[in-house]
This record gives structure tokens, C-alpha cells and sequence, in this order.
């Protein structure tokens, strides 16, 4: 089950700590049997078992494990996957080299003039203080006591302002801003001071404007009190639009420009199940390119062997019983590992199959109105699997369509029954809510209320709280904070 919950990005390092866990279980294709059968289906292994004694009783497991699995083809146990993609070349992921945001910075210290010793071991305590959106989140209080801790280096918060400011003026613009609003203010000064020459008349008059919105006005912007604001600076409906315009320019999150801000950006997602139209047909195959063909060990079959012949010539001893019951348990461990494997990838074809063949016109057309209600039940009872068994499948898995790659999650729905007796999934309204929302007029939008009023128009019965609460899990904001000039 373990298994199965994991996404292929990150099968492959499981299969890498299994292998160097256990040394009877190896990478590679699986070769012929060492053991030669004759016409009669008996082998040499097969002889030294029928010349053998009496056993005693705690021995009998051990040679009947012997005969077994001699007799039990141990190809068979060889992890063979025969549905890779025609596109898959390879098992490497992609991976990216570059400066990470506060080597960036770093490299920028260079260009201050401050003193070894105390002054840039402040200054690299600071950018070590920034986050990955590029914020000072640390107070100087905390600053302080970090280097009194850390390096015993006692420092007054002036200092660390100082510093401060000039990491203000290091490349993004807003580095080292402890708050939205002086990430804002520190951008738009960037504007006004680097970039002065860049901008027209009217363009540097509307950044001003910006900036006493920002400075003083804040709160006001926040809220969208459109009509406040004009009526406090004194301006015209347009003007405060080209002023705003101006703020929507700048970067909330001054890190998020640069490549090496963090991990969050070097994430790869890799899909975990492809489907292809092929003139009317669906395709469905399994990504299989980080599992690859498992075995094994030959050394350890051979060890197996060895031990049967010694023990039919009486030339066995302690140590050599005692060495061969180890080798039973990792080659027992070895192919509990790769059957493991082998149900996960069957148990993952057969749902995401049958969630194809439900969902199979939306996987043709890519429209979401297409898409039926569907909850685990229905894939558990069409699987015969157990519910909990399909919610691992759809938990944390990719599947790469025509339309994008999705999470198979966001193909569950419950149902929703419209005025006509009809059950549509619940994803179907989200999408037309987003639809609604995107028509409206930003200088009015549309309240919940309204909103619900228009879904029943539609013959979608929903209640106000309901088109609330879509609305919140599609990140849409109250009507208030839609509202545009």
C-alpha cells in the first residue's frame, strides 16, 4: 500500500534503497536458468534430492524452500514492463544547475563596501534571514540575538537597519522588505530613482500618485475604496486607474523573478499515466520509466545450488546452513519487492483505466462540462478494488492528456441534481460559475447572491452558501475585491 500511495517521481529512489538494502535483489534483465533440465523435467539439483536422508523436522522448511523455489522459475519473478510510451527514451529527470536567490544576493555583497569582520557577517546574516519570497520576516530584536548565539557578535539595531537599506537596493527590486507595503514602496522608488530617465511625464506623475497610495493610503487600496481614494488625493477616476495600473506592475513576491528563488520552482511533475486520441480511440499506457526491470541476484542462486549439492555429498557445516538461511530471507524479501512492484503497476493501470472509460468524453473533447459525477464507489465498484486502495491511486498522481497534465483527483466530483431531474457533477457548475465570473462587468460584479440567481437560471439548484463556498475553493475573491475601474 506504501508503495502504491507514492507518485512515480519518487519510485525510483525507493527502488534505489531497496537495492542497496538487500544484495539478492539487482537491477537488469533476467538470464536463462542455470540449471540444465533433461527430456524428463529432472535437473541435477532434482538427483542430490532424492539420494538425501531423512531430515529432521526444524530442517524440513529449509530444503523444502530449496526444492521450491530450485523448481519455481526464478524469471519469473523478473519486473518486465512492457507498456513504456513510445516517447520514453530514458529513466533521467531534468535536472536544474543554477544559483540558488541568496547565492544571488551574496554575490551581490561584493559591490558594498563594508569591512571584513563585523559588518559582513551582519550583512550575511540578513540575506540568510530572507525568505524565498524574498522578505525579512526576522525582526532586528531576533536579528541580534541570532549573532550574539551564533558568531558572539554584539550589534545595536541601527546597524542592522543601516545594512538593511542597502540590501534594499540590492536586484529584485522589494529584497529584504519586511511587509507587503514597503516591498511595494521600495519597487516604485526603484522606478522613480534608477529607472527615471526610462519613463515619460505622465508616466512619472502616475508612479507618484502610486507611491502616496502605497504610503499612505494603503488600507484604502486593499479594500478596493476606489471612490475614498479619489476623493482623499484629489484626482479623477482615470488618473487613480493609470496609478493603479502602475502598483498591478510590481512583483508582490520580488524573489518569485528569479530562477533560483527556491525549491518550490524546481519541481518537475512527472505523469504517472499518458493518454493519447488516436482517431477516436483512447490509449491509455502506463509510465513505467522509473521502474525498471528488477532480478535476482545470480550470485545468491548459484550460493542456493551450491549448498543442495554440498548437503547431498554430507558436506555441509553450521556456518553454511546458517549463511543460506540469510540468503532465504533477503531472496524472499527480494521477490516480495518486485511482486509488490508488479500489483502496484497493475493495480494503477486498472483504475486509471476505468476512470478513462468513465470520464471517456471529456478525455476526448477536454471540455468540463463533458465530466460526470464521480466518487470512489464508483471506481471501487467497477475495480472490485477497495475504496481506500483507489484513493491511494488517485492520491498524489499525474496524467498528461491533450488538454494538460491533471491531478486524477480533480476528476472526482459529487453530484448535483438541476430542476429537470438531471445529476450533473459539482465541477460542472464550478465551471460555469467561472465562466460567470469571467463575463461579468469588473465595475459591478456579481454579489453570491446574484451569482446563485444566475446558476438557476441555468437550472442549476444551489443555494447561496454553496456558490460561496465554490467560489472559495476556486480562489475567486468576494465581489468587493473583484471590482475594477
Amino acid at each position: 500500500m506504501k508503495l502504491l500511495q507514492i507518485p512515480t517521481a519518487t519510485l525510483e529512489q525507493r527502488i534505489k534503497e531497496e537495492l542497496e538494502a538487500n544484495p539478492a535483489l539487482e537491477e537488469g534483465e533476467e538470464t536463462e536458468d542455470a540449471l540444465e533440465v533433461r527430456d524428463d523435467g529432472t535437473n541435477d539439483v532434482d538427483d542430490f534430492a532424492e539420494t538425501e536422508e531423512p531430515v529432521k523436522e526444524e530442517e524440513f522448511e529449509l530444503e523444502e524452500y530449496l526444492t521450491d523455489y530450485i523448481e519455481d522459475d526464478p524469471s519469473s519473478y523478473k519486473l518486465q514492463a512492457n507498456n513504456y510510451s513510445a516517447d520514453d527514451e530514458d529513466k533521467t529527470m531534468p535536472i536544474a544547475v543554477e544559483d540558488t536567490f541568496h547565492e544571488y544576493l551574496e554575490q551581490q555583497l561584493g559591490m558594498l563596501n563594508l569591512a571584513e569582520g563585523k559588518e559582513l557577517i551582519l550583512a550575511e546574516q540578513i540575506i540568510g534571514s530572507i525568505d524565498d519570497d524574498g522578505y525579512l520576516r526576522r525582526e532586528p530584536i531576533e536579528i541580534i540575538d541570532d549573532l550574539m548565539f551564533a558568531h558572539n557578535l554584539t550589534v545595536t539595531e541601527k546597524e542592522i537597519v543601516d545594512i538593511l537599506n542597502m540590501i534594499h537596493r540590492f536586484d529584485p527590486p522589494g529584497t529584504g522588505a519586511r511587509d507587503l507595503q514597503e516591498c511595494l514602496s521600495l519597487q516604485i522608488d526603484f522606478k522613480l530613482e534608477v529607472e527615471f530617465d526610462l519613463h515619460g511625464l505622465d508616466e512619472i506623475h502616475n508612479l507618484r500618485i502610486a507611491r502616496r497610495i502605497i504610503d499612505e493610503y494603503f488600507n484604502e487600496f486593499s479594500k478596493k475604496h476606489y471612490q475614498k481614494l479619489q476623493r482623499y488625493l484629489g484626482i479623477s477616476e482615470m488618473q487613480l486607474k493609470s496609478s493603479i495600473e502602475e502598483i498591478l506592475k510590481l512583483n508582490p513576491k520580488p524573489a518569485s523573478g528569479y530562477k533560483g528563488s527556491g525549491s518550490r520552482t524546481s519541481q518537475y511533475i512527472v505523469p504517472d499515466f499518458t493518454i493519447v486520441n488516436r482517431d477516436g480511440e483512447l490509449d491509455l499506457t502506463l509510465n513505467s520509466r522509473n521502474a525498471p526491470d528488477l532480478r535476482i541476484n545470480e550470485q545468491y542462486k548459484d550460493m542456493l545450488q551450491s549448498y543442495k549439492v554440498n548437503k547431498a555429498n554430507k558436506r555441509t557445516d553450521k556456518k553454511e546452513k546458517e549463511a543460506v538461511l540469510f540468503i532465504k530471507q533477503k531472496i524472499d524479501s527480494a521477490k516480495w519487492f518486485i511482486d509488490a512492484i508488479l500489483q502496484r503497476q497493475q493495480t494503477m493501470y486498472k483504475s486509471m483505466y476505468s476512470i478513462m472509460q468513465y470520464q471517456y468524453d471529456y478525455f476526448l473533447t477536454g471540455d468540463q462540462k463533458t465530466l460526470k459525477p464521480m466518487i470512489l464507489k464508483d471506481i471501487a465498484d467497477i475495480t472490485g478494488l477497495d475504496i481506500s486502495t483507489v484513493s491511494r491511486v488517485a492520491n498524489s498522481k499525474f496524467v498528461q492528456t491533450e488538454f494538460g497534465t491533471m491531478r486524477l483527483k480533480d476528476f472526482f466530483s459529487e453530484s448535483l441534481q438541476t430542476s429537470t431531474g438531471e445529476e450533473v457533477s459539482t465541477l460542472e457548475v464550478k465551471k460555469i460559475l467561472t465562466d460567470i465570473i469571467a463575463e461579468e462587468d469588473k465595475r459591478k460584479p456579481f454579489s453570491d447572491e446574484k451569482l446563485k440567481n444566475l446558476l438557476r437560471d441555468r437550472s442549476y439548484n444551489i443555494a447561496r452558501r454553496t456558490v460561496a463556498k465554490y467560489r472559495e475553493q476556486l480562489n475567486v475573491p468576494v465581489a468587493r475585491l473583484r471590482k475594477e475601474l
